[in-house]
């Protein structure tokens, strides 16, 4: 049995190549570090494991109480619409004890596409100041 009530899994899309997963492995580490009393996982919808049915369960087995699961993705297109809602009421039946809420997008939060934005804006003024 794990030592933490709660987690909070990051649900990414997933894809062929390997490498797209990088910024997604960093920011699992970063959370990680940032709540060291809150069990942080990676999930996937396809293409790559674990999946979040996988995650879920594995998390239930360890007794962890409560999981907030938050999309990492841009916007709330069909996979968020349709998809995730149907593999969480999925695993809300599956695991009867486990709480399991679920955020919006990533990319729905002001202060996100604050800093896309911010870094935008860097990118320009950093290219501007470069070689031509």
């Amino acid at each position: 049995m794990t030592t933490t009530a709660q987690a909070l899994v990051l649900f990414a899309h997933g894809a062929r190549d390997a490498r797209w997963r990088e910024p997604f492995d960093r920011l699992q580490q970063k959370l990680a570090s940032a709540l060291p009393r809150c069990d942080v996982r990676l999930a996937f919808l396809e293409l790559m494991s674990p999946d979040l049915p996988a995650t879920l369960a594995d998390l239930a087995t360890r007794g962890v109480a409560e999981v907030t699961v938050v999309p990492v993705f841009f916007g709330q297109g069909g996979h968020l619409r349709r998809d995730l809602p149907a593999l969480l009421d999925q695993c809300r039946q599956t695991h009867r004890g486990l709480r399991i809420h679920c955020a919006t997008a990533v990319g729905e939060a002001d202060a996100v596409l604050d800093a896309i934005a911010a870094y935008c804006i860097a990118s320009l003024q950093g290219a501007a100041a470069g070689p031509a």
